[in-house]
């Protein structure tokens, strides 16, 4: 009996956590839906600078009445799930804290604070490095025209520019979590850093097919996701070193 009411309690607990990011998320949509046109702004601001010195008149169109509306909606829903998920992941602590040990709080609570910061690194890349060089590459394909056949100019949609730049940033975003995912694998003694070493040439096969699958195909935002993505992997290796001495260390002290 006391079991099931135990296992009750989490479980209300636990809905409880889950509604009030829910309901947070809810909150962040409704005012990152009143400032969509500023959040809009500064998600086309990398599009903007790209072709400031343009000869040709740049502008970004709609071809459907609904489409700057729904632009709008997935503006909102994307910066309300960019600010909710670090009260998410607070809630989840919040929810697993009463059952750590000490030495375990401490533990998770590095991951917690570099989850957010990881994915804030990995979308600052996209915005300041990768979609400027992406843009200044895709427009290198315009043609003039000449008497004969007709010029081959860019006429970016809304809905299509946008949608590029927010995949890229929950892309990169997402994939900037793999030190945190090795270094969890390795405190469970799933991986050590002599494995992630001898793995370095497969991995960084994956990481190129990781890359092409996650981003458009050009080489620039392949090369600029891949890049990042083998750095942070040899950073990884170092981080699961480091653990290993430390638990060596322990182990001594407990000798």
């Amino acid at each position: 009996m006391g079991d099931n009411n135990s296992f009750t309690s989490h479980f209300v607990e636990l809905r409880s956590r889950l509604l009030n990011s829910i309901i947070f998320i809810f909150i962040a949509f409704v005012i990152s839906y009143i400032f969509a046109e500023n959040i809009y702004n500064f998600l086309v601001e990398p599009y903007a600078k790209a072709v400031k010195d343009d000869q040709n008149s740049r502008r970004l169109i709609f071809t459907a009445l609904h489409e700057t509306f729904i632009t709008y909606i997935k503006v909102a829903f994307f910066s309300a799930i960019f600010l909710g998920s670090p009260v998410l992941l607070i809630q989840i602590y919040k929810f697993i804290a009463p059952g750590l040990y000490k030495n375990e709080k401490k533990a998770i609570l590095p991951y917690l604070v570099s989850t957010p910061i990881l994915f804030l690194l990995g979308g600052l890349l996209v915005y300041y490095l990768v979609m400027p060089l992406a843009i200044k590459f895709f427009l290198s394909f315009e043609s003039l025209g000449s008497n004969t056949t007709l010029p081959i100019q860019l006429e970016a949609k809304v809905n299509e520019y946008l949608s590029l730049i927010m995949r890229l940033i929950f892309a990169f975003g997402i994939s900037f979590q793999l030190p945190i995912l090795l270094n969890l694998l390795a405190r469970i003694g799933v991986v050590n850093s002599e494995y992630l070493k001898t793995r370095r040439r497969y991995v960084i096969v994956i990481i190129f097919a990781l890359a092409a699958i996650l981003t458009p195909p050009d080489p620039i935002t392949q090369v600029g996701l891949a890049i990042p993505l083998l750095l942070l992997y040899e950073l990884s290796i170092f981080t699961v070193r480091f653990i290993e001495k430390k638990k060596d260390k322990d182990n001594l002290k407990d000798a």
